[in-house]
């Protein structure tokens, strides 16, 4: 096994022999070398104080016995300016540096320091050896051996195979309601025993390839997790269907647009091209922004490499746990377990019992009671004030809100801002502010003044374009109280992500722009002795990982942004080559400066919390001012302004993945590169051929092709592009004051910022973080397009409109998991927890997709009370505080005269 390169400066004195340790491998030999000095009641406190299991402890003694105090004194200051507004890491830890920093007694009388110093330098040995997160070094393992390789040809005929069955289901099913999605972990657990069978039963068979004189073996053995995991980053690459189709759609359909060149091949490819391709440019020219840095976690990531290694790692290390006992149970047994218990268990709250998801019992003493409905109903109420509200693990992870893969802060905090969001929504309700009180409370729909469901087709004419008689004679559109505040909340949020980023990261941000720069000087990859790429500039510190990487080739710079340069030139072909009357230069002012202003701090947040922030709302938003009237043209603002940040953000989760698992980045490159490429060529032929199937969008329609998503854009087309936010928010409009959450979202940003300058050693204002919070508050009747790439989501959230009662169970298992068993049996928690959440998420895909092809799909289903109770009264059809007579308006009525000139 090749050596990690070793890098220069005193804290990697001793780094060679450690970093290439197997984790678990001679672990006795560590603890028989350390237990000469070894005080158990002490290593027990350093554990604590460390957030380190002991293993990760022993394993750091060697390396923090070598390095002096001056070296740890720089290295601390390095990690304060890092992580002082790090939520994620220990707070205990912090204290302890910020007061070894501060007391210069420390170096002038080591002596009368000596616990504090050890538990410094073995903080600076664990960082130097490992991540500074437990929940990283519990599935990623700090060495490396690059003679096993990832790129082998099964890796790639396997990864090639999985993205284009990923790319044919879900572009084929994603206009079936309800929508088919084949996902990652899913094909994760399939590419296994397709690797494996390929080891056992593929011929060792050589072949040179013609005019390279390279090498091939048609089995080159062992199915390692490297191959796997660039299955799975191929698989996750190429699972989203391009976001443009959705444009396509609404122009071909005759009962929308009725613009038959949209059916042309060139037209669709060179649109879903550059939509797909422009944010994987942004995302390699900010890898030093999002996916070097340590503090970069990517909580999502983990969650995968943990499905990773229970699948291919065989090491098995018996951990404490709960009850006293050890726990010896391997992590692929313990996700075989419970990935079975969750397949069977699934079908009850979804398909038998489904009282079990929809569990509001309070509603069911009094199913017609209004006031009990709104405060504690699940499916047209709040659920607010229901203790007990769900049992289905799928339900509660809506949106991705997985509490055991989130980290608790981005759980309490999301959960926070909820439930004080509720009493929002509630005094707007209650005093029919802008008319809710006619329309249902926790809504995503847009209605009319007489309550009923907008037709979007009254305000046109017949070229489809806007007819300001014809508005105005029929009505403005209105939101529910909750979809109203909605966009208060979207607002705020815009505000609140970029001052966040520019106030707790101005010092991160200005060293990845200083690397950023160094990268594109660097004409080729300059190296040292031992062949390390330079990956860092001054003032950070090197991570294990960042060292391990160095042993491979980078990627420059300039790769990616020629990535970035063709897939505008195919954007601006894609809309000037075709009567589309949009402007060319939107691909540049939505998708590209849109991008610059928020990928970095979108990027970071969600790197750290596992939350991401959309653009959606703000480019439909800044897209239905500029091109008011241009239905199409908005749609082309708001897909390049939405998916090019969406998708840099994913992609650099993706390159996050092969960085723990230390993929060559040229690999990973031709990897994503190819998926997405492949992903693209189906997606648009499938379409292609979907266009011709009979009846299809229509209610008509075979194998449920009804397009719910198609549908839902088509009426968010028309309302933010042919009507306009002008219309909605300007100063006419009855929903202006909305507008206050852009300044409100900086000030309370910067309110939490100064509230921690002025208690610097606040636990609980570390803990406070406003993004996650307001992004929380955004759950309440969620915007269709909030949280997809795809139109699956669309369809789902009109049947399905989550609220308090599904976000609250997280907050307690959250607990459970990252505060008490994580402080308790930290190595327990470092086996099993992500392996649990993987389990969990790939055990409930599967059970779906078996209940959807059989008994859904046959129609089949069980009328019982426990299928029964949840959907009667006012969880049925949805109660409304104040009621029309017949013919009966809104008032005040609208008024044609303040309707601004389209």
């Amino acid at each position: 096994m090749e050596k990690a390169p070793r890098q220069d400066g005193d804290i990697q004195v001793q780094e060679e022999g450690i970093l290439n340790k197997k984790p678990y491998d001679s672990i006795e030999k560590v603890h028989a070398a350390a237990s000469e000095d070894v005080e158990p009641d002490h290593d027990h406190t350093l554990e604590g104080h460390l957030n380190a299991t002991e293993d990760d402890i022993l394993e750091a003694k060697e390396l923090a016995a070598s390095m002096s105090l001056e070296s740890v004194r720089v290295m601390m200051t390095k990690v304060l300016s890092i992580h002082d507004g790090d939520p994620n890491f220990p707070f205990v830890i912090l204290q302890n540096i910020k007061e070894f920093l501060n007391n210069d007694d420390i170096i002038e009388n080591p002596e009368k320091h000596e616990r504090l110093i050890q538990e410094i330098k073995l903080e600076a040995a664990l960082i130097t050896n490992n991540s500074p997160y437990a929940e990283v070094r519990a599935v990623v393992d700090n060495v490396d051996d690059p003679e096993i390789l990832a790129s082998t040809i099964r890796a790639w005929v396997i990864g090639i195979f999985f993205s284009v069955l990923l790319a044919c289901i879900n572009q084929l099913f994603s206009i079936r309601q309800p929508a088919i999605r084949f996902d990652t972990n899913v094909a994760q657990l399939l590419a296994f025993p397709v690797g494996k069978a390929w080891e056992k039963w593929m011929p060792k068979y050589e072949f040179t390839i013609p005019f390279t004189g390279n090498k091939i073996n048609l089995n080159p053995g062992r199915f390692n997790k490297k191959e796997h995991m660039l299955i799975a980053i191929m698989a996750t690459t190429s699972k989203a269907v391009p976001y443009t189709n959705n444009v396509i759609w609404v122009q071909v359909l005759p009962q929308y647009f009725n613009q038959q060149y949209a059916r042309s091949f060139g037209y669709m490819f060179f649109n879903a091209f550059s939509t797909n391709f422009i944010g994987y440019g942004f995302a390699g020219l900010t890898r030093k922004f999002l996916v070097y840095p340590s503090y970069c976690v990517w909580p999502k990531s983990l969650v995968t490499i943990a499905l990773n290694n229970a699948l291919d790692n065989e090491s098995n290390p018996a951990v404490m746990g709960p009850f006293k006992k050890m726990w010896t149970i391997s992590r692929y047994r313990f996700f075989m377990y419970t990935a079975a218990g969750i397949f069977v268990y699934f079908w009850f709250p979804n398909f038998l019992f489904q009282a079990l998801t929809y569990f509001s019992w309070m509603t069911w003493i009094a199913p017609n009671n209004l006031h009990l409905n709104v405060l504690t109903g699940m499916q047209n109420g709040l659920g607010m004030f229901n203790p007990v509200t769900t049992f289905d693990w799928n339900a509660m992870c809506h949106n991705d809100f997985d509490p055991l893969m989130l980290p608790s802060f981005s759980s309490f905090n999301a959960a926070g801002g909820m439930f004080i969001a509720g009493f929002f929504i509630l005094a707007v309700w209650f005093t029919n502010t802008w008319n809710t009180g006619y329309l249902p409370i926790n809504s995503n729909r847009v209605y009319d003044h007489f309550g009923k469901l907008y037709n979007v087709s009254a305000v046109l004419d017949k070229r489809g374009m806007f007819d300001l008689q014809k508005y105005s004679s029929y009505s403005a559109p209105y939101m529910g109280a909750a979809q109203s505040l909605i966009y208060g909340f979207f607002f705020s949020i815009y505000g609140a992500v970029v001052t966040h980023v520019f106030l707790y990261h101005r010092y991160e941000i200005s060293m990845g722009f200083k690397n950023l720069i160094k990268g594109f000087r660097l004409k080729k990859n300059k190296a040292t002795s031992d062949g390390a790429n330079e990956q860092t500039a001054e003032g950070e510190y090197m991570d294990v990982h960042n060292r391990l990487m160095a042993a491979y080739p980078e990627v420059s710079e300039w790769w990616y942004f020629s990535v970035l340069v063709i897939s505008i030139i195919f954007g601006i072909l894609g809309i000037a080559l075709w009567p589309t009357y949009t402007s060319p230069a939107v691909v540049l002012y939505s998708g590209i400066l849109l991008c610059i202003i928020f990928v970095i701090p979108v990027g970071i947040v969600t790197s750290m919390t596992g939350i991401e922030v959309t653009l959606n709302v703000l480019a439909e938003f800044i897209g239905g001012i500029i091109v008011e009237g241009n239905a199409l043209a908005m749609n082309f603002f708001k897909s390049y302004g939405y998916v090019t940040c969406a998708h840099a953000v994913h992609f650099a989760n993706d390159l996050k993945l092969a960085h723990y698992l230390h993929i060559p980045p040229r690999v990973t490159f031709a990897g994503q590169m190819v998926a997405t490429l492949v992903s693209t060529l189906i997606c648009t032929g499938i379409m292609k051929f979907q266009m011709d199937i009979k009846n299809v969008c229509s209610k008509a329609a075979p194998m449920r092709f009804l397009c719910p998503g198609t549908n839902t854009f088509f009426t968010s087309s028309v309302l933010w592009g042919t009507i306009g936010p002008v219309k909605v928010f300007g100063k006419d409009g009855q929903y202006k004051w909305l507008l206050l959450g852009f300044p409100a979202g900086v000030l309370l940003a910067a309110g939490v910022w100064g509230l921690r300058k002025v208690w610097p050693n606040s636990r609980a204002l570390r803990q406070i973080h406003v993004v996650a919070a307001i992004n929380g508050a955004l759950d309440w009747a969620p915007y269709s397009t909030y949280t997809t790439l795809s139109s699956s989501l669309e369809a789902h959230t009109l049947t399905r409109r989550p609220d308090f009662a599904y976000m609250w169970p997280n907050v307690p298992i959250a607990w459970l998991s990252w505060i008490y068993i994580r402080g308790r049996y930290l190595s327990f928690w470092s086996k099993y927890n992500f392996v649990l959440s993987a389990s969990f998420s790939a055990g409930i895909a599967i059970s779906g997709l078996i209940m959807l092809f059989s008994v859904q799909w046959a129609g089949i289903s069980v009328d019982w009370w426990g299928n029964t109770q949840p959907f009667k009264g006012c969880e049925e059809t949805a109660c409304v505080l104040m009621k029309l007579a017949k013919g009966e308006r809104f008032y005040p009525w609208w008024d044609s005269t303040k309707v601004p000139a389209p």
